[in-house]
């Protein structure tokens, strides 16, 4: 598995996409539908309509990096959202990537600094 940056914003476009974009593709629906500005440092995930792929989307400060995972078996579980965009933590992409159900997201209380 590749590291995460730390503290960095991890979004979910839950609309199906057309898993042929590319950086330019990806970028242009980020700014378009999630109002966002690609190169914050955010990492933008996408999956396609039989949800076995999914595309991450990460600005490094010098370059894109796609991450693109496709499935041999099984579908990728998602939450939902009616506005098509979820703010997710680290926590829950690795249960997304490791197909672990997220309706048994059962998390003890933990302190947490808001900024």
């Amino acid at each position: 598995m590749f590291s995460l940056p730390a503290n960095a914003a991890i979004y979910l476009h839950t609309a199906p996409t057309d898993m042929r974009k590319g950086f330019d593709g990806l970028s242009g629906v980020i700014r378009g539908q999630f109002g966002s500005d690609p190169q914050d440092g955010s990492l933008f995930l996408f999956v396609n309509r039989r949800k076995d792929r999914m595309k991450i989307l990460h600005w490094d400060g010098t370059g894109y990096w796609i991450y693109y995972k496709r499935l041999e078996a099984g579908t990728f579980e998602l939450p939902t959202s009616p506005d098509g965009r979820v703010e997710i933590d680290t926590a829950q992409l690795a249960m997304i990537l490791a197909g672990i159900p997220l309706r048994n997201d059962c998390r003890r209380k933990r302190y947490r600094i808001t900024s």
